[in-house]
């Protein structure tokens, strides 16, 4: 597993599954399982911003680039090459 992912899918299981993977696959989405509700979404932005060194503008706070690992991982890539 790429490194971005995997970091990502450990602070998801640590910090909204408690610890259990709970089967948790790269294109499971967090909004339609019910793993992150709107305020969950700040929390995992903030992390992100913090742990890749990156700024999330407000107008890519979508689910196309935050609602799986799979979009996760293709969103952080490409704003880790812009920079």
């Amino acid at each position: 597993m790429d490194k971005i992912k995997e970091k990502i899918k450990n602070f998801i299981i640590e910090n909204f599954l408690f610890g259990e993977d709970n089967d948790l696959k790269d294109d499971t989405s967090f909004l339609e399982e019910g793993i992150i509700d709107s305020t969950g979404v700040l929390e995992l932005i903030e992390y992100l911003e913090e742990e890749f060194n990156i700024e999330i503008d407000d107008e890519d706070m979508i689910p196309e680039n935050l609602d799986s690992l799979n979009y996760l991982e293709q969103f952080i890539s490409k704003l880790l090459k812009a920079s």
